[in-house]
């Protein structure tokens, strides 16, 4: 246990039974009254984002977390399966799970975050940008360059993303998994 005088930027703590990341805090001491610690914190299992004031002295419980490299394997009708890049353990994850699935290639590099006494999986990253094969996209108008004009195009993943006219179906392409924006061909 610790208290709120160890609070600090990226702590992981448990609140209401779910794991909190520490995103953001402030200790006040107000002129009249007792001090109090307002906190901004992420739930690591649902991802929100949400303020709570602990007052000073208060008891938290401290959670270790523990990151791992793995690669995606493959999904099945309702998980995806990862394995560990180190040992070769295999873990799967249920598909609500994860948000930028329609951006998750098969050998794709990830950080798993578990919980580091039993093992549970809070967190998946996903890289911020990846090169993906478009397959399926319609052939752009020769002279339609006087805007900036966007076609709709279907990745090897199955997600539909908007590219310049000039990429064709076969090219590959750059794109922001945060945003499912292109950036550039590759």
């Amino acid at each position: 246990m610790a208290s709120t005088s160890d609070i600090r930027k990226g702590l992981c703590i448990r609140f209401n039974n779910n794991v909190c990341k520490i995103i953001d805090f402030l200790h006040v001491k107000p002129g009249k009254g007792p001090a109090f610690v307002r906190t901004k914190l992420r739930n690591l299992t649902t991802g929100k984002v949400f303020d709570h004031t602990f007052p000073a002295g208060h008891k938290i419980e401290k959670v270790f977390l523990e990151s791992h490299n793995y690669q995606f394997l493959y999904e099945d009708k309702d998980s995806y399966h990862f394995m560990n890049t180190q040992c070769y353990n295999q873990v799967q994850l249920p598909k609500n799970f994860i948000s930028k699935k329609q951006f998750l290639k098969e050998g794709m590099e990830v950080t798993i975050t578990f919980q580091k006494y039993d093992e549970t999986p809070l967190s998946i990253e996903i890289p911020h940008e990846s090169i993906l094969k478009v397959i399926y996209t319609e052939p752009g108008l020769k002279g339609d360059t006087v805007t900036n004009a966007r076609k709709l195009a279907t990745l090897e993943t199955g997600a539909v993303i908007q590219v310049p006219l000039f990429i064709k179906t076969g090219d590959n392409v750059k794109i922001n998994i945060e945003n499912g924006v292109y950036i550039e061909r590759v």
